[in-house]
């Protein structure tokens, strides 16, 4: 049986902030960010302080359907020096709408959970793979709490099947009854995803006992949790791959996030 530790998903998001403005400090903004091609530290920063004050909208607002733009009033500093403490200044903003908003009150999400809780969640892994981003880019080895990874490798794997109005990919998640299965090395945390022929999910019970997949992935909570999101290579020496390598294949080809 998984046993799993819960997370204040309030204080964890404060807490990643200051982790990601403690990487930020003295560094050169216009790094380039492998893992976000494309993207500078700085523009690292401006996104994951954006969805921060976005999310905090949302949260306000009570929202009850999908919004209509995402415009939201940034304040953001004309020079980049000020960008981390302007992140810090996000998730100030973040914690008020969390103090003002009770996390059980009903309220549209893209996600499987139609709660505020959702937006803190989400929140938190956004904030947190983006700080391993900025670590990544500057030869940093990321450290993941291993009850915040586990969550995330759960958030992950709920909300994938909503994700197809931005990653689309994912709607060739289809299948006739294959399974995966992902599990964590370091603790007994197991999850099992059906591909079924309208779409795809995540057993809510988890594996029983003695179950079988059709393939496996294993790796620490932290290893687990970056390759879901692409920080991590399926071929990497952390991770062990077993069974249908061909349905291991389409999985991570269809499920980048």
């Amino acid at each position: 049986m998984t046993t799993r530790q819960p997370v204040d998903h309030h204080a964890a998001v404060a807490a990643e902030t200051r982790k990601f403005t403690a990487v930020l400090d003295g560094v050169d903004l216009a790094t380039p960010v492998p893992t976000c091609p494309g993207w500078t530290l700085a523009e690292l920063v401006k996104h994951a302080g954006s969805v921060q004050r976005w999310f905090s909208v949302l949260l306000h607002t009570r929202i009850q359907s999908p919004p209509k733009t995402r415009e939201v009033e940034l304040q953001l500093p004309a020079s980049t020096d000020a960008y981390p403490r302007w992140l810090e200044e996000s998730a100030a903003v973040a914690a008020e709408a969390f103090a003002a908003t009770d996390p059980n009150l009903p309220m549209w999400a893209w996600g499987a959970d139609q709660h505020a809780r959702f937006w803190a969640r989400r929140m938190l892994f956004e904030t947190l793979v983006h700080r391993v981003d900025a670590e990544l880019a500057l030869g940093l080895p990321p450290v993941i709490d291993r009850a915040l990874a586990v969550d995330g490798i759960d958030e992950f794997l709920v909300n994938l099947p909503f994700a197809a109005f931005f990653a689309p990919k994912v709607a060739h998640l289809r299948g006739s009854g294959e399974t995966i299965r992902f599990r964590t090395t370091d603790g007994d945390a197991d999850w099992l995803v059906t591909l079924r022929p309208d779409g795809f999910g995540l057993d809510p019970a988890g594996p029983a006992a003695g179950t079988t997949a059709d393939a496996t992935v294993q790796a620490t909570a932290a290893d687990l949790l970056l390759l879901l999101y692409g920080r991590r290579q399926h071929i990497a020496e952390a991770v062990e791959l077993d069974g249908d390598q061909d349905l291991l294949s389409r999985w991570f080809v269809n499920s980048a996030f």
